[in-house]
């Protein structure tokens, strides 16, 4: 039985990672910035805390005593945000001793077959190019100041199955395709898998 903190644990990721936590076993600190409005699996082995996880105070706190931490918070309309988290996370979780980061990340920071990022080819969204490219500065933040952070930076290959069911299985994929599919519950799978047994390292990994 492992200790894991989910940052995040309101949104849909989030939500999943800690279903599947508690599928196997697991003790979760489902973190969510106001816990009356948490909707998420709760019960035995799961405890809702309040937090912000760009104040490294508050990561430091409620990573204490945990194995590895998962972050799938995210805020679209702020532009310091993905930064701040990731800084803070960086520094809150060496305060606590939790070596290992699983974050949930963008498939258009990937590159397609061409070798070019999804978020840069012709033909993508204009409007949701500053959300990605937010992002993009957070996992910057990573590479350049994650340190000994053993850090692995998730997302779809494409995108989410938002009616898609638990198969039990994903595929890693070497490239992005925005027509990849994986729902939320398969997706989760694959962040509990880094979160346990760390199997990619300092790298963006795509989950189809």
């Amino acid at each position: 039985m492992g200790n894991f903190v989910v940052f995040g644990a309101g949104g849909r990721a989030g939500r999943q990672a800690v279903a599947e936590a508690t599928r196997r076993g697991h003790r979760v600190t489902a973190v969510v910035r106001d816990p009356s409005r948490y909707d998420g699996p709760a019960g035995e082995g799961v405890r809702v805390a309040a937090g912000d996880v760009t104040d490294a105070a508050d990561v430091a706190a409620l990573a204490a005593g945990h194995d590895a931490a998962i972050n799938a918070a995210a805020v679209i309309d702020s532009p310091e945000f993905f930064t701040g988290a990731a800084r803070a996370l960086v520094k809150g979780l060496g305060r606590a001793g939790v070596n290992r980061l699983v974050a949930v990340g963008l498939s258009a920071l990937l590159p397609g077959p061409d070798g070019i990022r999804l978020v840069d080819a012709a033909g993508f969204p204009a409007q949701f190019r500053p959300f990605c490219h937010r992002h993009a500065e957070g996992l910057e933040v990573l590479r350049a100041e994650g340190g000994p952070l053993d850090w692995v930076y998730v997302s779809p290959s494409g995108d989410f199955d938002h009616e898609g069911e638990r198969t039990g299985r994903y595929e890693i994929r070497h490239h992005g395709d925005l027509a990849d599919r994986v729902s939320y519950a398969d997706f989760a799978i694959a962040l509990l898998d880094e979160a346990e047994t760390p199997r990619h390292h300092h790298t963006h990994l795509a989950v189809s």
